[in-house]
């Protein structure tokens, strides 16, 4: 049994019931828009955002859920995936998850709309129901992304950055999401404020755990994930490099940063990159901070009783960072 199957097994009734309800949530009266929206709903990924949202409801709660329960995992991937069809736009991204996007099928202007209307339902969908509480939480989550994508842009330009502003940008970018879907759980079966915190804190950790898991695959060889070096490429600072700028002598350092800002598409060049991290310690520091998230996390969940759920989630937390892809 894969792991995903593993850690989806106890809710595997109400993710199928999910997928219902959010197809409902997407319909529209326009048949252009309910072709685009089935087309995303089809090619949709392992569905890790509402699995975290199950499982966390049903931790919390005794295995008990409610129509809060997914009406905060609809929002959550509504909003996420108008976010992810504006991606694709801004990067002009012509793949997504090996499908092509929706910029590519139907152009520019027809990719920001459906975005636009994805936004809207999901803040509807929350506003009908009075779910006010669930809707804060993504919105700040939303607000906190949008922050770590200009931040990340307006660091890369200079590649000065620190690991604390390193650290910001991963939270904003990708663990801010995560923590929204965990907090979103707790909060949809109205835990004490003190749980919802605690859970939105468990999120953050697997989400920054997550991230460098991601930074890691820049280093690893070709066929896990993506192609090596495409962020040295793409004059991205994954935690590797900046651990081992930090630490460079001050020739070592300006040949780094030349590498990476002026021969980016230079193979050869690429790879010495590459092994001068893995030989300054770059990838053993990332990957001991990624355990140190990691177990951060399961402490966390060592505080609740023994559950299926429980279970599912140390599943998730280990999955993240033992992934091949």
């Amino acid at each position: 049994m894969k792991t995903v199957s593993k850690i989806k097994a106890p809710i595997e009734y109400e993710m199928e019931l999910f997928e219902k309800k959010f197809l409902i949530s997407m319909s529209s009266k326009v048949s252009l828009l309910n072709r685009i929206t089935h087309y995303v709903v089809n090619r949709k990924g392992k569905q890790m955002r509402p699995m975290f949202v199950f499982l966390i409801a049903k931790m919390v709660n005794n295995g008990e859920l409610n129509d809060r329960t997914y009406r905060g995992a609809s929002v959550i991937e509504l909003i996420h995936t108008a976010t992810l069809v504006h991606d694709d736009v801004v990067d002009d991204s012509n793949r997504r998850r090996g499908f092509f996007s929706i910029n590519a099928l139907w152009k520019n202007k027809i990719a920001v709309l459906v975005g636009d209307y994805l936004l809207s339902k999901g803040l509807l969908l929350s506003i009908d129901n009075n779910d006010f509480d669930l809707l804060k939480i993504i919105s700040v989550a939303v607000r906190e992304m949008s922050e770590g994508e200009l931040l990340q842009i307006e660091k890369a330009r200079k590649l000065d950055i620190t690991e604390d502003v390193y650290f910001e940008i991963i939270r904003q970018k990708t663990a801010t999401l995560i923590a929204a879907c965990c907090a979103m759980g707790a909060q949809s079966v109205n835990a004490p404020a003190t749980e919802v915190e605690k859970m939105r804190k468990f999120g953050e950790l697997i989400g920054m755990a997550f991230q460098i898991k991601d930074d890691l695959f820049d280093y690893g060889e070709t066929q896990i994930g993506k192609p090596t070096g495409i962020d040295i490429k793409e004059q991205k600072m994954t935690l590797p490099l900046i651990h081992t700028l930090n630490n460079a002598s001050e020739k070592e350092k300006r040949w780094l940063i030349n590498s990476v800002k002026n021969h980016n598409k230079d193979k050869k060049r690429v790879k010495e990159v590459i092994e001068f991290v893995k030989s300054s310690g770059g990838l053993d520091y990332a990957s001991a901070r990624m355990k140190d998230y990691q177990q951060e996390a399961l402490q966390i969940l060592s505080q609740y009783p023994e559950s299926t759920f429980k279970s599912s989630l140390e599943l998730m937390v280990n999955y993240v960072i033992d992934r091949k892809k």
